[in-house]
């Protein structure tokens, strides 16, 4: 397939990078160490969007690898995966969905990626046996969805995710199936050039309604390509949430954030999550900011949105659930469980004392 070539063009050594930035020999030396533990691979398109003039890009923060990096504060299992996972590359951790981590393989790689320890690096926790799958989700009629996600389920062949599409959406108490993808605005090839995966979406988006859940970060993500990406997924019945990681220096600013969140519905993207960065390891201590700051950016860019804009949920994914941070008064911090991986947290409603630098949970009294 085209967009398979187009991918080989990917910029994925230090070396190659030089063509674009200019580095010092000791940086390029611990970029090169950086990069042979979580590898570097960046499409050509993605790249087109980066200022080089500028070195607090935010795209180019997003996607070149840096020497913070090195710094190891923090953990790879975050959302406590590996404790939810019943077979290797399946997981149930909240009643209705079920996860499968279909591939270790992005378009490009995140910088910030939460899967850190696995994507671009290994497959040993990658999904393998999808009629093990069926059984395991017919047995447990609780599961009302699936999330195939990764990695990057586009970066599958369509013939595999045609086999998907297949099994799944003949599971009667499946409402609907979701895919997490960069794919479009990494590589919008892969939905422009390619006729077949379209056909096969606009097939099976008649039995079941399909998602499209996004990862778009920035305004500048929001090309010309991506939106026609994303009228051409529409046309096939594709509805296209996105989910949003908070980050310092990237969408920081009520500005900046209000604006992607407009954009977003303007184009025809749901907002879905703004997520608290997740402190993993690599990443932590140069994309997190505290959630103090956090809640007051968003609740400033909030007044800047429509409606449709902020229905987003500001959440931190951590390894109990999917928790909302809904307010700070005096020196509380107050939270609500959206989801809970123990049923009994569902909804419940709690407080924290408030600690101004903390960026997660546990960092909390």
């Amino acid at each position: 397939m085209y967009w398979k070539n187009v991918l080989k063009s990917n910029v994925t050594t230090i070396d190659e990078l030089q063509n674009y930035i200019d580095l010092d020999p000791k940086e390029k030396s611990l970029l090169k160490k950086v990069v042979k533990r979580h590898p570097m691979s960046i499409t050509k398109h993605y790249l087109s969007l980066i200022d080089f003039e500028n070195p607090d890009d935010p795209i180019r923060k997003m996607i070149i690898p840096s020497v913070n990096e090195l710094d190891l504060t923090g953990s790879y299992d975050t959302s406590g995966e590996k404790s939810n996972t019943k077979f290797i590359g399946f997981q149930h951790k909240y009643s209705q969905t079920a996860l499968i981590l279909s591939t270790h393989r992005c378009a490009s790689y995140c910088r910030f990626c939460f899967r850190k320890r696995m994507v671009g690096v290994s497959s040993r926790e990658i999904f393998r046996n999808l009629e093990r799958a069926k059984k395991y989700i017919n047995h447990h009629q609780e599961i009302n969805n699936v999330l195939v996600t990764g990695g990057d389920p586009l970066m599958l062949s369509t013939k595999v995710i045609e086999k998907f599409l297949n099994r799944f959406t003949k599971i009667e108490h499946l409402d609907f199936i979701r895919f997490g993808t960069k794919t479009p605005v990494f590589l919008p090839q892969r939905i422009l050039e390619d006729s077949k995966l379209l056909s096969v979406l606009k097939k099976y988006s008649k039995r079941k309604q399909i998602y499209f859940v996004l990862q778009i970060d920035h305004p500048k993500e929001i090309t010309k390509e991506l939106q026609a990406a994303v009228k051409k997924l529409q046309l096939s019945g594709i509805i296209l949430n996105n989910q949003t990681v908070l980050m310092k220096d990237i969408n920081d600013k009520p500005e900046v954030l209000a604006e992607l969140q407009n954009m977003l519905v303007k184009v025809g993207i749901n907002p879905y999550y703004v997520f608290q960065c997740r402190p993993v390891k690599r990443v932590k201590q140069h994309f997190q900011i505290p959630l103090s700051k956090g809640y007051q950016i968003v609740e400033k860019a909030k007044t800047m949105m429509s409606g449709h804009s902020k229905r987003f949920k500001y959440v931190m994914s951590h390894r109990t659930g999917k928790i909302e941070i809904v307010g700070i008064k005096d020196e509380e911090i107050y939270f609500k469980y959206h989801q809970a991986k123990d049923i009994r947290n569902q909804g419940k409603f709690f407080k924290k004392k408030l600690i101004e630098s903390a960026g997660w949970l546990d960092e909390l009294r």
